[in-house]
């Protein structure tokens, strides 16, 4: 068996300082920060290259293009790679309409996988909204889709909602 080296680098910022940041702003500050490239992406954007497309209050967009560096064994994107765009997209849904101070949590996540992903797929678009926001907790769910709409997985959350101004020390 042959061999074709590849190789891939990339660089990211401190993840420490967007947390920082991130005390003093809404949620949709925060995401808008990171959409116009006046704050960093996080680290793990970064790594599977995945890149922010849309953002409004209570949906947010996502892109992935299948790449070799995705792949499981068996030739198609690893399923944790599509689990963490739609869980990207899902808390980041949920992150656009939390105020200043509020954090969340995955409480439950679940993906079901419809069809496999491989680099014939094309751009791949997830999509998250927001369901339900209560006191405690909030509902989302995601899809993903190429741009001929063919869906490739879906997904829901919950997750709990965290007011850090009142858990301070």
């Amino acid at each position: 068996m042959s061999t074709i080296e590849r190789k891939r680098t990339y660089e990211w910022a401190d993840p420490q300082q967007i947390a920082e940041m991130s005390k003093s702003m809404s949620g949709i500050e925060l995401l808008g920060g990171i959409m116009d490239g006046s704050l960093p992406q996080p680290p793990f954007a970064a790594t599977l290259d995945i890149h922010p497309l849309h953002l409004e209050k209570g949906i947010v967009r996502f892109e992935l293009m299948p790449q070799e560096f995705h792949f499981n064994p068996i030739g198609s994107v690893h399923g944790g790679v599509i689990t963490t765009v739609l869980d990207t997209v899902m808390g980041c849904a949920l992150h656009s309409v939390l105020e200043q101070g509020f954090a969340y949590t995955t409480l439950e996540l679940k993906i079901n996988f419809i069809k496999a992903v491989t680099l014939k797929s094309g751009r791949l678009i997830g999509e998250g909204r927001v369901i339900h926001v209560g006191k405690t907790t909030a509902l989302l769910e995601a899809d993903l889709k190429n741009e001929a709409g063919l869906l490739y997985a879906h997904g829901t959350s919950t997750c709990m909602l965290l007011n850090l101004n009142t858990n301070k020390k």
